[in-house]
């Protein structure tokens, strides 16, 4: 969910038929669903959250993947749900530190078959890899790059300003108000995450909820009159879980609501753990299912499930 799309020049790079509407992809990040209906029935997801590493030597406190210096590689190559993907489908993955070994033919292999790759990286590799990524972009085998903030610096927020499709990713209950401020007034884009208690996230949040739960009443307190009120940022957006955590559809016109939502997830999206083998409704849950041979079996076995669990 984004809010507050203040750029105009937006270039299209895909458009396709999905069941009974027409989507349209813009180089700037912007989606655009569209047909005279009343409904957007999906054939296929649009898009999927993609875990091709537990390896990372980030270590975060609050990390739900629980990633460590010596966590695994996914297969990111052979699976055969690959070969099914739809052109122009979204992948979303986590580059951690950039240490996979097939993560450049897996990036040229998605280019070939017109994927738009996005991936999400920790700030202190954003500035180690700086360079490569920057090329890694300029070749277009990736379109968005999620930066997960440690600390706001003058430095970082000018790499950052170098790459018009990155966005920085900020933790509800970890991210202050005066790290805000200090990204504020650059021309920047932020995602707003949920907090998850999941993992390290469990751990962290027990040794340090008064922290995580003042942090969140500052965000909840000044997100909408100051933030987005004073268009502190670009473009705001949001995941599910923040939405849900920092009320935001409460502070909407159902106008607004319909055209910035972007649906609950598993309507359009899900979630693949090639780590494990596994595919989800989300990163969260719990219901996980060994990975099929065809991407649509899979999104349509958890949008069956979904119909099943709400009769």
């Amino acid at each position: 969910m984004d809010m507050m799309v203040k750029e105009e020049n937006m270039n299209l790079i895909g458009k396709y038929q999905n069941g009974n509407y027409i989507v349209s992809l813009y180089d700037d990040g912007t989606k655009i669903r569209e047909n005279d209906l009343d409904n957007l029935t999906p054939a296929f997801a649009e898009n999927c959250d993609v875990k091709i590493t537990d390896k990372c030597d980030g270590g975060c406190a609050f990390c739900y993947e629980g990633c460590t210096p010596n966590g695994k590689h996914g297969d990111i190559l052979k699976p055969k749900f690959i070969d099914t993907l739809h052109p122009y489908t979204e992948l979303a993955i986590n580059g951690n530190d950039l240490s996979h070994p097939d993560l450049v033919p897996f990036m040229y292999k998605m280019k070939d078959k017109n994927i738009i790759l996005n991936m999400t990286v920790n700030q202190i590799h954003f500035e180690r890899y700086f360079d490569t990524i920057k090329d890694w972009i300029d070749k277009k085998l990736i379109y968005g790059l999620g930066i997960s903030l440690r600390k706001p610096t003058y430095e970082f927020i000018d790499m950052v300003k170098q790459i018009p499709n990155a966005v920085i990713h900020v933790i509800n209950g970890i991210v202050s108000m005066p790290d805000l401020d200090t990204l504020a007034g650059n021309g920047l884009k932020i995602l707003i995450l949920g907090y998850k208690n999941l993992r390290r996230g469990e751990s962290y949040y027990e040794s340090h909820n008064e922290s995580v739960l003042r942090l969140q009443k500052d965000l909840n307190r000044y997100l909408f009159p100051e933030i987005i009120g004073h268009s502190w940022f670009d473009v705001v957006s949001f995941d599910n879980l923040a939405i849900e955590q920092l009320h935001v559809k409460e502070h909407m016109s159902t106008k607004e609501w319909n055209s910035f939502f972007m649906g609950e997830d598993g309507d359009y999206t899900f979630y693949i753990d090639m780590v494990e083998g596994m595919f989800a409704k989300d990163s969260l849950s719990m219901e996980r299912y060994p990975l099929m041979d065809n991407i649509d079996d899979m999104f349509n076995f958890l949008r069956n499930k979904k119909e099943t669990n709400h009769e």
